[in-house]
C-alpha cells in the first residue's frame, strides 16, 4: 500500500495570528523576513535613497506579518489593514508598490499618504520619516496607547517612544524594537521578529 502523503500545507501568517513552524521551515521563514521581498536588508543599501526606502518598504510589509492587532483596531472584521505615512512620501511610491494587491489573513494592504493636517484615524501602522523628526514628538503622543505600529528612522526613536526604529549600521539597514510600547498599545509581537531585531528595548529576550 502506498503510505499516505503528509499534509505540506503552510499556515498563513497575519494579524491575530501566530508562526508556530518548527525547525528548518522556522528558519526558512526567518530568512525570507530578512531577504524582505528579494532585497536583502543585511547586505550593503544601494547608496540612493530610493534604494534604503525600498529595503524599507519591504520590511513595514513584513513586519505586519509578525503583529497581532486586537480587534478594535479594526471598524470591521474584514476592514483593510492600512498603512499611513506623515508628509510627503519618502518611500515615493516604493511602500504602494511593496503591498499592492497583497492581502495578510483576510485583510487588504492599502497605503495612506496623511497631510499635514490631516487627522491620523484608521491607521493599523504609522511610519514617521526622518525629515518629519520636528513633529515625530506630537505624532507619537497622538497615538499613544492606541493599537498603532508606530514605525520611525531616527537615532532615538524607540528611546523616543516609539514602537520600531529603522537603523542604518555599516550600510545595512537593521531595525529596533521597544516591547513596552507596542504592550501600552495593545500589540503583540511575535518572538520571531523579536529575535531578527538587533535590539529590543523594555524587556529581555529571554521573556
Amino acid at each position: 500500500m502506498r503510505k499516505a502523503s503528509r499534509n505540506r500545507s503552510t499556515k498563513r501568517v497575519g494579524p491575530g495570528a501566530r508562526f508556530n513552524a518548527r525547525g528548518p521551515r522556522a528558519l526558512l521563514f526567518a530568512v525570507l523576513l530578512v531577504t524582505a521581498s528579494r532585497v536583502p536588508p543585511t547586505v550593503e543599501a544601494e547608496s540612493s535613497a530610493t534604494g534604503e526606502y525600498e529595503v524599507k518598504a519591504a520590511f513595514l510589509f513584513h513586519f505586519a506579518q509578525f503583529v497581532e492587532w486586537p480587534p478594535e483596531a479594526f471598524k470591521e472584521a474584514d476592514s483593510p489593514l492600512t498603512y499611513c505615512t506623515v508628509g510627503e512620501d519618502a518611500f515615493r511610491g516604493a511602500l504602494d508598490e511593496s503591498v499592492k494587491g497583497k492581502r495578510i489573513g483576510n485583510r487588504l494592504l492599502r497605503v495612506r499618504h496623511l497631510g499635514e493636517q490631516e487627522p491620523i484615524d484608521g491607521c493599523q501602522v504609522l511610519f514617521i520619516a526622518g525629515v518629519h523628526k520636528m513633529r515625530q514628538t506630537d505624532e507619537l503622543a497622538t497615538v499613544r496607547g492606541r493599537p498603532v505600529l508606530t514605525v520611525g528612522e531616527t537615532e532615538q526613536f524607540v528611546q523616543d517612544g516609539g514602537i520600531i526604529g529603522f537603523l542604518l549600521v555599516e550600510k545595512k539597514v537593521r531595525f529596533e524594537i521597544n516591547l513596552e510600547s507596542a504592550e501600552k498599545s495593545g500589540l503583540k509581537i511575535s518572538a520571531k521578529l523579536l529575535a531578527l531585531a538587533k535590539t529590543v528595548v523594555g524587556s529581555s529576550r529571554g521573556n
